[in-house]
């Protein structure tokens, strides 16, 4: 059993210094809109004392003089009452992770390869009305020290790149298709030329094509296919919010359903830590931001709600033990319980087999949008689905919105898909954004659509 970081009048004690670097181009119409890149770095403090929290920061400073304003602030919260110091628990992670991979492109270039990319656009597909290419590349840098004898480096770098094509609908009211490309490492991790991206392009294009001739989908309560993208969104934002410990000692209704069956037995849900399935995640985080040894948070365990992510204090405060999951963004923000890499598992159903299923229904392949309260109660928009008619794929529908509790839809889920889809373009927005990836196979489960 690991020891308390602190005890008697001892505080705890954090310094984390943290360098932050992106850069993002924008390219409309083969024109460059946009070529942006940005440094930033600091050195906090963090010291826990007396039931609470100080925090002090600098773009640079004596990591000492830090750690005594921090102390003061610590000291300063306490006029608001008496708080139970609480032993924080878990351990303290030694060693350096750095992400290795390709040389990073230059901006000229990443210019290079989305001119190419709209001159083969336009040259395949000359009904678009407009091309739009976004690349984008984070990289963050973090040494980490704390009074129990965290010492670690850790590293955390992604690119994407976002393809955007628009095309008039029957009525001359433009209609758009978007595609979200993502990997860990910097943008030489992508194939951006344009035979890599062919298949991709030309899949979207056809489905642009139908969106031309969209149908509005029926409102109400359906049979939906929900395909790996969208059942990503519905694991960090439906259930994976819920399941944050702060947010749990908040009042979400997880809170008393630990345990319990919040889904069909079908569903199992997971917070990667670092790994799945013997490969390193696109977000890996060995340590987290307050020098915990990071370990994956089973949420779900065929169907029952099992635990949830925690940082050191929400673990003290929950009897439970710390999963590694306080991140901080930025270098002068505090560490928050933040997800890594969230996904439902894969089941041993095929997606053709899932869609031959469904006599009336929809087929629902990707969102725009999406949000969720700690009732699991969630609204996403989806910009892209079919009709599913005595189990094959019909029209293509317009925009239009899912929405439910997740525990419902995912209680409802009746097949989940053997494929596995990851993507880690997005932010994930709680005070701070965060870097995250989310994954899943397709569901299929009852859900409500908006519509006529």
């Amino acid at each position: 059993m690991d020891m308390p970081l602190n005890s008697g009048t001892t505080p705890y004690v954090e310094t984390r210094r943290h360098e932050l670097r992106k850069m993002r181009l924008v390219m409309i119409d083969g024109q460059l809109a946009v070529n942006t890149r940005s440094s930033e770095g600091g050195v906090s403090a963090r010291v826990y004392e007396g039931g609470y929290w100080g925090l002090a920061a600098a773009p640079d400073g004596d990591p000492a003089e830090l750690q005594r304003q921090a102390r003061r602030h610590a000291q300063a919260m306490a006029r608001f009452g008496a708080r139970p110091s609480l032993a924080l628990p878990g351990g303290s992670y030694r060693g350096e992770h750095v992400v290795r991979g390709k040389p990073p492109l230059t901006a000229q270039e990443c210019s290079e390869r989305l001119s190419a990319l709209h001159a083969y656009c336009r040259q395949q597909f000359p009904d678009l009305k407009s091309t739009r290419f976004v690349l984008q590349e984070e990289q963050h840098a973090k040494w980490l020290s704390s009074s129990a004898g965290a010492e670690s480096l850790a590293s955390i770098h992604r690119a994407s790149c976002y393809i955007t094509l628009i095309a008039d609908d029957a009525q001359g009211a433009p209609v758009e298709m978007f595609a979200p490309l993502s990997t860990k490492g910097s943008l030489a991790e992508l194939d951006l030329s344009p035979e890599g991206l062919a298949p991709r392009l030309h899949e979207m294009h056809g489905h642009l094509q139908a969106k031309r001739h969209a149908v509005p989908a029926v409102g109400g309560l359906h049979t939906v296919v929900i395909a790996p993208a969208l059942a990503g969104m519905l694991a960090h934002e439906a259930m994976g919010h819920p399941c944050e410990a702060d947010i749990v000692l908040g009042g979400a209704i997880t809170g008393d359903l630990r345990g319990q069956r919040v889904a069909s037995e079908l569903v199992s849900m997971v917070d990667f830590a670092h790994s799945f399935q013997g490969q390193e995640t696109m977000i890996p985080v060995y340590a987290d931001d307050e020098g915990t040894p990071a370990r994956d948070a089973v949420l779900i365990d065929r169907g029952r709600l099992t635990e949830f992510m925690n940082s050191r204090e929400t673990a003290a405060r929950l009897g439970l033990a710390p999963t590694g999951s306080a991140r901080a963004y930025a270098p002068s923000d505090e560490p928050l319980v933040r997800m890594r890499n969230t996904a439902i598992l894969p089941g041993t159903s095929k997606l053709a087999d899932m869609i031959a299923g469904v006599e009336q229904g929809y087929l629902l392949m990707t969102t725009s949008n999406g949000q969720a309260d700690s009732t699991t109660e969630f609204m996403f928009g989806v910009s892209l689905g079919y009709e599913i008619r005595n189990g094959q794929l019909g029209r293509a529908i317009r925009d239009t919105t899912v929405s439910g509790s997740a525990i419902k839809v995912l209680q409802s889920v009746d097949a989940v898909s053997d494929d596995m889809v990851w993507n880690c373009s997005g932010y994930c927005g709680k005070k701070q954004p965060m870097v995250v990836s989310m994954g899943g196979p397709a569901l299929r489960a009852r859900a409500h659509l908006g519509g006529e």
